[in-house]
């Protein structure tokens, strides 16, 4: 699909943009402000990383990353943190990234793209910023179609859910129907064939399949923990003193254990960390290690995350592979998008 090129706003380390590589697009960069990303994206999608701030790409920038006479595609996930519902909480509508989606729409503007692709969190309908940004692509003359999607049911092992929107100069796109309703993938069919490795402890074999170390406290908490349970399974003495207050008994899912034949939770930045949600491994007594959070997030095992020379760091691959776009959503909205450029005679 040569006439085809896709540039991916907010890549990070490629999972959107792998999923479109995966069916065949012509992925020909990726722009983002974490400089931290440029191997893993480099590396495994054939494209260019723009160590930029999205907001300070200009016009000619971007319009010289598009192939004169292509079919130009605009893919993009903002950084979700400003729509989440403590973020709303904490700072209104103040938050520094609030703004990234008019930013998004100027370079969907300078572009001329044909084809735009925006994912998000679900709670982003709730705000104005959605209903501008929407609202601006039907202006322009897109024909707009949004999906909530449970990501389960398209093959991503994980309770997430999210909001597509697809945009075309050419008519309205159809995300494809679910995939996996009656055969959801589990943990256990994930990650259930990898090595056992202690807290903190890195597998010989593979040096991402590392995992952060425990506290003696926090080693006792885990053992204390039945698949599927969490803190309110534990002896008295080791709750903490916040889970004990009337606020603190709402939070059941921190120090809580995943259960091999059920999905994940949501993988995010922090899904290495046991105190962060219910990350603990469903039987060996730790969290999840980055390899398992990377499968989690459906990227293969052949995706390379680190420079050969490097030394891995959990936090740094935590917060990368849980700010990342699952690469088997990736592939559903690239299926979709080459399922409309095809009834369009585009490709």
């Amino acid at each position: 699909m040569d006439s085809v090129s896709v540039v991916d706003l907010f890549c990070g380390i490629g999972g959107l943009s792998h999923g479109f590589v995966k069916e065949g697009f012509n992925v020909v960069a990726g722009i983002d402000s974490d400089s931290s990303c440029k191997f893993a994206f480099e590396a495994n999608n054939g494209a260019r990383f723009i160590d930029k701030e999205i907001e300070d790409v200009t016009n000619s920038e971007i319009r010289k990353l598009f192939p004169r006479s292509s079919t130009r595609i605009l893919i993009g996930c903002a950084p979700c943190s400003p729509f989440s519902r403590y973020t709303i909480t904490k700072t209104g509508y103040k938050h520094e990234k609030w703004g990234l989606l008019r930013s998004f729409a100027a370079l969907i503007d300078q572009t001329k793209a044909h084809v735009v692709s925006m994912e998000n969190v679900p709670a982003l309908e709730r705000y104005g910023i959605y209903r501008e940004f929407k609202r601006f692509l039907e202006d322009a003359g897109y024909y707009v179609t949004r999906y909530r999607v449970r990501c389960a049911d398209y093959g991503v092992p994980q309770t997430r859910k999210r909001l597509v929107l697809l945009a075309s100069k050419y008519g309205d796109v159809e995300l494809l129907k679910p995939t996996h309703l009656e055969n959801r993938k589990t943990v256990r069919a994930v990650i259930g064939h990898l090595p056992p490795i202690d807290a903190g402890e890195v597998s010989a074999d593979d040096r991402i399949h590392l995992s952060r170390r425990l506290t003696d406290i926090n080693l006792r908490r885990i053992k204390a923990t039945p698949a599927g349970g969490g803190w309110e399974d534990w002896d008295e003495d080791l709750i903490l003193k916040c889970h004990k207050k009337r606020k603190g008994r709402s939070y059941r899912s921190v120090y809580g254990r995943m259960t091999w034949d059920d999905l994940a939770p949501t993988i995010t930045t922090q899904c290495v960390g046991l105190g962060n949600g219910r990350f603990g491994h469903p039987e060996q007594n730790r969290a999840i290690s980055v390899r398992e959070a990377a499968l989690l997030q459906t990227f293969p095992m052949s995706y390379s995350f680190v420079e050969p020379k490097a030394k891995p760091k959990c936090d740094i691959l935590a917060r990368q592979i849980g700010n990342a776009v699952p690469v088997r959503l990736g592939v559903i909205i690239a299926r979709s998008i080459k399922r409309h450029l095809k009834s369009h005679g585009k490709i």
